[in-house]
């Protein structure tokens, strides 16, 4: 919660006891952009590969990675398309984790902050990208938004999706008896369907497709 974004206690009041009103750690900071990177930069090589983006819809929608991707067609004329991609993709990730390492240890130092108290008692968050490459990786952020994650090639998967979630969801909330121990255990302070969600949220793609099966062999 704490490094995914700023949240306001006035607007949250249940959620004080994550302390609000104070600036997140630096690490937590830097792991909200870095994680970024991580997805943005894979998440361009995902689509590439997978053949939904192609080198010219990258191109022209991602101007860090035509900068590097016109640099390589002059350095190696002669290297394969899918070379020149990874080389240029990997330029842009160089870029984008530089730029935040650097700006934000020249935040730090012109913040003066010594101690753990003072970053959480700073007026904003330390940890950013320059302007320039701020403007880069929303532009990069957009771009996949737009031609990746609304493509009509993945609109199968995602309905799949929503359906393991939803049925897994209502399966649960009929026979709570099936979940963990854990679980249960919650469901005695909080309200089901908020439990529910939470074990649903925490899971990775294998386990929640074992759990569809689980269910679904047992009706």
């Amino acid at each position: 919660m704490k490094h995914s974004r700023g949240y306001r206690v006035t607007e949250h009041p249940e959620l004080a006891e994550f302390l609000l009103d104070f600036q997140p750690p630096l690490e937590a900071q830097l792991i909200d952009l870095t994680d970024e990177i991580a997805y943005n930069t894979a998440d361009l090589d995902d689509g590439y590969e997978a053949r939904i983006l192609s080198v010219e819809q990258v191109r022209a929608g991602v101007s860090v990675f035509h900068r590097y991707y016109r640099e390589i067609e002059e350095e190696f004329p002669e290297a394969l398309e899918r070379l020149r991609f990874n080389e240029a993709l990997k330029r842009v990730l160089n870029r984008f984790v530089t730029d935040l390492w650097e700006h934000t240890a020249a935040r730090v130092r012109l913040s003066g902050v010594r101690t753990l108290d003072d970053v959480r008692n700073y007026g904003e968050r330390l940890a950013a990208f320059s302007p320039e490459v701020e403007h880069e990786r929303q532009e990069c952020k957009q771009f996949l938004s737009e031609n990746l994650y609304s493509s009509a090639a993945l609109a199968p998967e995602k309905e799949h999706a929503e359906r393991v979630v939803t049925e897994l969801f209502h399966h649960w909330l009929a026979c709570p008896e099936e979940l963990p121990e854990n679980h249960r255990e919650k469901a005695a302070q909080e309200t089901l369907p908020r439990v529910v969600c939470d074990y649903i949220a925490g899971m990775t793609d294998n386990y929640i497709l074992e759990q569809h099966a689980k269910a679904n062999s047992r009706h």
